[in-house]
């Protein structure tokens, strides 16, 4: 199946948040309290912090359009981490950061994600990035396994603030270039 994937423009930014709110969670470990998501959706995936990154140049933000309805979106920036962990576990050169990617659950199984990641490895090339790279939680095995198919291996670890909860992520890196 083929999905009409695009960059996304300031008008997507309500669906984005609202598509936030049903896939962040998804990719929380079981034990995440729902204050500390809700926090998180407020303070970081909220339809006003949406329109900041779409506003953003160094921000691109790719959706899965189905008809007029977002079932998937990437979030890529296009500028040096300033995460000392992740900068120490990074390999030579600026690298993009593939900072969200998420699927609505309805669209799981049909080659959605895949095709968002192709496009997602396509726009970091198009910055000349040499590298891709992103943090996952390191309690979640489907997503790791997706990436580690998509090209991405493990190169670090590094902490996410969720709400209250310090979570631990590993960092995991792709050369742009096949």
């Amino acid at each position: 199946m083929t999905h009409l994937i695009r960059k996304a423009t300031a008008d997507d930014a309500g669906q984005l948040a609202e598509l936030a709110a049903v896939t962040f969670p998804l990719a929380c470990p079981p034990e995440s309290r729902p204050e500390d998501i809700a926090a998180h959706l407020a303070n970081t995936l909220s339809e006003a912090n949406f329109r900041d990154y779409l506003a953003d140049p160094d921000v691109t933000v790719l959706v899965i359009d189905a008809g007029g309805k977002l079932r998937g979106y990437s979030l890529l920036v296009d500028r040096r981490t300033q995460d000392p962990e992740v900068a120490a576990a990074l390999g030579p050169g600026p690298s993009t950061e593939l900072s969200k990617c998420y699927v609505h659950p309805d669209h799981h199984g049909l080659g959605a994600a895949v095709e968002l990641m192709h496009a997602s490895i396509a726009a970091a090339a198009d910055t000349g990035a040499p590298g891709l790279w992103l943090g996952v939680n390191s309690q979640n095995a489907r997503a790791i396994r997706f990436y580690e198919k998509s090209g991405f291996r493990k190169v670090g670890t590094k902490s996410f603030k969720l709400g209250a909860t310090v979570e631990h992520d590993f960092v995991m890196e792709r050369p742009v270039a096949p």
